[in-house]
Formats: C-alpha cells, structure tokens, sequence
C-alpha cells in the first residue's frame, strides 16, 4: 500500500529553504556593494524611526528607517537604485540626518512594513504613553467571551499566514480579558512554553500556551505599546497605555521584570466603569454602613482601613470620597499610583524623589484642604503628619497594612505614633476582604455539615448584638460549574469590619495594648467580624463557606 504523501509538511520545508535563500542573496548583495546587512525578523524595529518615513513613501522606496538615535537613523532598503529612494535619502539629508543604509530581503520588508499598522494603532500621546484604537476590540470583545473561544482564536491565529499574526493574537486577548473582566494578565516564560493567565475575579486562571518565538514578538508589540525600551531585557521596566471603547477609556499598565526565561509581563486592568460602585453595593452590612456614613461627614478625623493587597481598599477610600464630595469642600489625594480620575477631586501621585508620601502630604496640607487621602502609612514620617492632620481640622482617609481593624493601632504605635493622641485622631479603623460570589444563575444551597455548624456557632459566640445572628445554619451556598472552566463564582463583594473610637477604647488604647486584648475591648460595640459578615453571606447563599474560610481567620481552639 503506497505511503501517504505529506505535501503540508513538503511544502513547508520548501518555504524554509526558499527564505534562508533568499536571506544568503540579500547578504551577498550587501558584501558586494560594501553595505552591512540586516535581518528585521530578529531585529527589534524602532517605532519612532519608523514614523520619520510615511507608509507611502516607505512602500514605494522599499525602505523603512528600523532604528534612530538623536540625528543618526538606520534605514534598512530593498534596493540601492530606486528613484523615491533617492527622494527620501535628499529630504532627510536637508532634515539633518545621517543616514546609515542597510540591505534587507523582501520577506524582512515585509515584516517591517507591517509594523506601520502598529502605528495606525498606536498613536503617541504624550512620552511613553501610547491609545490603542478599540473599534477592532469592540468587536473582538463581543466575540471573545468565554476561555474556550479565546483558544479557538488563539490556536486559529497560530496557524494561519496573516501577516498581522502578532497584533492579532494580542488584540484578541485584551479583547477577552475585558469580556471576561480580568483584573490582570500575566505572560510567564517558562523552560518550554510561555503561559498565559487571567487573574479572574481575583483567582490566577490558565488561559493559553504560546511558543517562545510567539511571545517574544508580542512582548515587542507591548513594549511598543507601553511606551518601553525594547533591547532592554535584563532589568525590570513599567509603562502604560490605553484603550478607547464604548466612550470610555480603560487604562493598562505594563509591568516587565527578568527570568531565568524570559520577561514576565504583568498587565493590569484599569476600567472606570469598575470605580461606580456606591457604598450600598460593596457589600458592607447595613449596621456597619449606617455608622460609617455619619463618621466620614466629620469635620476631622481619621478613617483607617486595613487589609493585605488586592482586597479594595483603595476602592473602598473612593467610594467614600464619592459619597462625600460636594462642590464646597476641597478633596485632595496622595496615590501610588493614581489608580482611577475621579471628577471633582484633585488627585497626585507620588514620584521616588520629590513628590514622596511624606513631602506630598506636608505639601497638600498648605493647600489648605478639608478632606485627605493618603494611598498608604509606609513609615514613621507619613504615619506622625496624618495623624496631625487629623489633629488640626482635616478629615484623613488612608491604608495601612494589618491582619484586622483592631491591628491598626499597634502598628500606628510601632510606626512611632503616641497612643495618648488616637483618641483625638483615629475615628474609625476597618478591615476588609473580597470573596467571590456565586454565580446566580447557577447557584445551588447545601446542608451544612456538623462539623461546619460547630465553627459557625463558635464564630458567633462573640457577637454581642443578637439582632444580627443568623436565624438558620442548615444551609450553605454552594457553586455549581457550568463546564471545566467554569468555577461557579462570577463577581465579587467586601466583608468589612470596623472598630469606632470611643471614650473607653480611647482611655484602653493609652497602654498600647496587644491585638487580641483589642478585639476583646471592642466587642461590646456589635458589628460584625469579618469571620461574621462573610458567613452570613454564605448563609444566604452569596458566597460559599469554603470561599469565606479561604480568606478570614478562624477562631482558634
């Protein structure tokens, strides 16, 4: 029986061998004319060299200028007899550049010629920002909504000849990283492969597989993008830019660290439209919210909220700004960076050497302001002038980095703060956790096992207010994926707790006492603990116990 022919593969080979051809006949040309030779399917291509050449002119002269440094340009051409050529080469002579020619083959023509629908793409805006045109991924977003589509993209993408592979493939997964309402994508090379992950719902999820020579072209394109120097690999970079879609813009910073394999690339996704939650929808329990809605209207004061990185509290401050802003006060906030433009409110952002937490904050106090938000308490400095702020008829917002709201105090006193001034200066200290919550279309309500009712008794044998225990724990929330990947959760909700400033906790805070002894004072105040609030909305099928537990302390036995 004869053997069946492989013409894919045959023809494929074939391909190969024409293009290493074809590259020998460019290098013997170059050596032949006494010009250097240049491959642009392995040299990084410059995109402000590319612009000093039109589209049209470029086409017509076979020729693209690939690199530039100050008034020196490289410009890597077809031929060394074309008439346009000759044009171009006197218009940039009279422009002061000194122009270094290089001989190249048609397939790295190709290649750079291709690179001006970047362009089209990406127009700068100022330095190191660059705006991606989103008509192409308002399209790409409606198609792209689930992981098994964006596969079937990426995979038909791999394959196919299109010349715009790369912008492709990296458009399509932005445009499914919004329809899916990532938070971050991360690109991670690894021995073999480069993997590609959604961070959803604030859970790391494997999306895709690329090869090594994929990734590098598409850490050029978002080094293009971002604004950052493409021969720099071997020391971390960060840029941004931004995508214009259904009127509104979402902003993308870029971060570059080095591998043993390559750069990881880490892209956060910064939508507004995610900034419009008011304080009624983050899940705060209605007691809790209608207390911290009469504390943040005070003329001064402090509002501390706590927790570890990723769990809101930067949107939490906002909300709050949100809520109190009026035309007649004056808002000022201290960022790191500024994460959402809110109307209305001056926002700054610190810089490593002039404009630190510490300087900005001594500054924005001679601005005279009425309210203040300090992104974060990171030493002793910034710690002790919030904190006369707060002393002297400001009302302070700020984070500071503890296990639970009762923790900020001791570590505001091991920044050097005097525990004799938190009466005065602290009004409130919260702490808060997201959890995901149940898919509604999905979720289903379980038994709660023994075992489980046992830990949920112990959890509310603290509450002091029995009008917030829960009526029944027979049952649980429950996830019910649809598919493998699927996890049966869409979304998220904040479980808060908060301690309030009060004459016996200030009097009890003069000792600087431990954590615990804290949570123990507080407890006749009646809110809830974040173990609490996150089992009441298990209880009520929002979440699931196994979510809730995942991300609170249990009480210990």
């Amino acid at each position: 029986m004869p053997s069946h022919f492989d013409t894919t593969a045959e023809d494929e080979k074939l391909a190969a061998v024409r293009a290493r051809e074809e590259e020998d006949l460019a290098r013997v040309l170059a050596e032949k004319n006494n010009v250097p030779y240049t491959d642009l399917s392995i040299v990084a291509i410059n995109m402000d060299a590319l612009r000093v050449i039109s589209q049209k002119d470029a086409e017509e002269a076979q020729a693209v200028a690939f690199d530039k440094n100050g008034k020196h340009l490289s410009l890597a051409v077809r031929s060394l007899s074309n008439d346009t050529l000759t044009r171009i080469l006197h218009e940039l002579e009279t422009q002061g550049y000194q122009v270094e020619k290089y001989l190249m083959s048609s397939a790295s023509l190709t290649i750079a010629l291709d690179r001006y629908r970047d362009l089209s793409l990406a127009t700068e805006s100022k330095a190191g920002v660059f705006d991606i045109a989103g008509d192409e991924l308002l399209a790409l977003t409606a198609k792209l909504t689930s992981l098994g589509a964006l596969r079937t993209f990426l995979n038909e993408a791999l394959t196919s000849k299109n010349h715009a592979q790369t912008s492709l493939m990296f458009e399509g997964i932005l445009a499914s990283a919004f329809a899916l309402e990532a938070s971050d994508i991360h690109i991670e090379p690894e021995e073999e492969q480069v993997r590609i992950r959604f961070r959803l719902d604030g859970f790391l999820t494997d999306v895709f597989s690329l090869n090594p020579h994929t990734y590098k072209l598409i850490n050029s394109r978002i080094k293009i993008l971002s604004g950052l120097k493409l021969n720099i690999a071997n020391r971390a970079q960060d840029g941004r830019f931004s995508v214009r879609m259904n009127n509104k813009e979402i902003e993308i910073r870029t971060s570059m660290i080095p591998g043993n394999y390559g750069e990881a690339i880490v892209m956060r996704l910064l939508d507004p439209s995610n900034i419009q939650a008011a304080l009624d929808s983050m899940g705060i329990h209605p007691k809790l919210l209608a207390r911290l809605r009469q504390e943040i209207k005070r003329p001064n004061g402090m509002l501390l909220t706590t927790g570890p990185t990723g769990s809101g509290k930067t949107t939490t401050l906002y909300a709050f700004l949100q809520e109190i802003y009026t035309p007649d006060i004056e808002i000022i906030t201290i960022e790191d960076p500024i994460e959402y433009h809110l109307s209305g409110i001056v926002q700054t952002q610190t810089n490593i050497k002039d404009y630190t937490f510490a300087l900005g904050l001594r500054s924005i106090l001679r601005q005279d302001p009425d309210v203040i938000m300090v992104g974060e308490i990171r030493d002793a400095e910034v710690a002790e002038t919030a904190v006369q702020a707060a002393l002297t008829g400001h009302f302070v917002f700020t984070t500071l980095h503890t296990n639970n709201a009762a923790g900020a105090f001791p570590r505001l006193a091991d920044l050097g703060v005097d525990p004799k001034t938190f009466p005065s200066a602290v009004s409130v200290a919260m702490a808060q956790r997201l959890v995901r919550t149940l898919n509604s279309e999905t979720r289903a309500m379980r038994p709660t096992t023994d075992e489980e009712k046992k830990t949920i008794e112990k959890i509310f044998s603290t509450l002091t207010d029995p009008s917030l225990m829960p009526v029944s724990i027979d049952q649980v929330g429950a996830p019910t994926p649809k598919d493998e990947d699927d996890t049966g959760y869409k979304g998220r909700t904040g479980l808060y707790e908060a301690v309030f400033m009060d004459e016996h906790l200030g009097e009890f805070l003069r000792d600087n006492p431990n954590e615990s002894s804290i949570v123990k004072e507080v407890a006749h105040q009646g809110y809830l603990t974040l173990a609490q609030a996150g089992v009441l909305k298990a209880l009520e099928g929002i979440t699931s116990l196994e979510e809730v537990f995942s991300v609170v302390d249990l009480p210990r036995e």
